[in-house]
């Protein structure tokens, strides 16, 4: 290795702490889906009205995702992060504070999304300023990580603890990890390394505009922006819903945790060894084909099973290879886009995501009568197969570009 660049060991501890950060906000967002109808109850709205506290995470993205990508791009990752997490501690204990008022609870909530985009715009910044560029996609693969366990706790440790507290004092719980979240980042996380830990020419970037700009010319990152869109919409809708999805087939609040677990745990699983994996052998296109084809049996078994068994192995299942997408196809994004920031692309990713949200209103649109879900999850699959198809057009990047 060159003297001019060197990778450190305190990248790791730049790396957890901004996995921890994400991962708290993740829990903020997820808290009240697997608890659905209880928390209707308590705060005397209706399900969607609690759907709401979910979806306002994806309705602030959309406006704020190239704003905030120009602020990380611009005065760096600590900075623009930085501020995301202050608003995160802040309001994350405003909402527990905020009692069993559905009002202050909503407009904490929203101060919580704003932070959001800070966070998750910096995916692929991070993993930029301290790894090699050979381990990039496997450190997004542990920011995604980080996300699902977040995820993942949020759904199971929420039917837990309202079994022995109130759900006011549940986010009060939370909102206290966020703040610690934050303490630990201002004191820990450093913008980047003394040496940067590739050559100079496969760190530059271009400025955000000029990089923007770029991006958008690009047909195979087109293509991918438009089945992200499609993968996360579906990824939000499931977990959004997740509890409404399964109580017209005889499921409890605990099972909607134990199944959206199931979910982020095959996630979890996915997105270490897929990321990993198309590092290794420098293919991308490959993985995210698999990644979309392996999600529909999943969603298909989500659909249509009755049996636990069926129903917690389909959700394992699909999450293993629609969550291990998202990693992998922002390093593809990254990669094709050169010389765009990071942070943009990235933030173009997540903005279409989001944007995604319209696809839970449909969900909530199409509901039968009866509570079925069914119908959306239908096209949720037919979508799937066209991500497929989309898929095969997009190019691995060539080498040294």
């Amino acid at each position: 290795m060159s003297e001019k660049y060197k990778v450190y060991g305190y990248r790791w501890v730049v790396l957890v702490v901004f996995m921890f950060i994400n991962l708290t906000i993740q829990m903020l967002w997820i808290t009240y889906a697997p608890i659905t109808g209880l928390a209707a109850k308590f705060y005397n709205v209706t399900d969607l009205q609690i759907g709401m506290l979910s979806m306002v995470f994806m309705i602030a993205f959309v406006p704020l995702s190239i704003p905030v990508s120009w602020v990380i791009d611009t005065y760096g990752f600590r900075i623009g992060v930085g501020i995301g997490a202050v608003l995160m501690g802040i309001f994350g204990l405003m909402r527990g504070f905020a009692g069993a008022n559905y009002t202050l609870v909503l407009w904490s909530t929203v101060g919580i999304a704003i932070a959001q985009p800070f966070l998750l715009n910096a995916w692929t910044t991070v993993p930029a300023k301290w790894f090699a560029a050979e381990n990039r996609a496997t450190a997004v693969g542990l920011i995604t990580l980080a996300n699902l366990v977040g995820v993942a706790l949020g759904m199971v440790l929420t039917p837990i603890l309202i079994e022995t507290m109130s759900i006011a004092d549940v986010q009060l719980v939370y909102g206290g990890i966020a703040a610690f979240s934050v303490v630990l980042f201002l004191l820990l996380v450093r913008e980047k390394p003394a040496a940067p830990p590739c050559a100079p020419g496969d760190e530059t970037r271009a400025l955000m505009l000029d990089g923007l700009k770029h991006a958008l010319k690009i047909k195979p990152f087109w293509l991918y922006l438009f089945i992200s869109f499609i993968g996360l919409g579906i990824f939000n809708g499931l977990t959004t819903w997740i509890e409404a999805i399964i109580r017209p087939r005889g499921f409890t609040p605990n099972d909607a945790g134990t199944l959206g677990a199931l979910m982020i745990v095959g996630g979890l699983i996915g997105a270490v060894v897929l990321p990993a994996l198309s590092d290794k052998q420098g293919k991308r296109q490959f993985y995210i084909i698999l990644a979309f084809a392996g999600s529909i049996p999943g969603l298909i078994g989500l659909t249509f099973a009755t049996s636990s068994a069926l129903l917690f192995a389909s959700a394992a299942l699909m999450g293993f290879f629609l969550v291990s997408a998202l990693p992998i196809g922002m390093q593809y994004s990254a990669e094709i886009t050169y010389p765009t920031p990071e942070g943009t692309s990235n933030g173009l990713i997540q903005l279409f995501g989001q944007a995604a949200v319209v696809f839970v209103y449909i969900m909530e649109a199409m509901k039968t009568s009866d509570g079925s879900f069914t119908p959306s999850l239908l096209l949720a699959i037919g979508l799937l197969v066209l991500s497929v198809g989309i898929a095969t057009q997009l190019k691995d990047p060539q080498k040294g570009s």
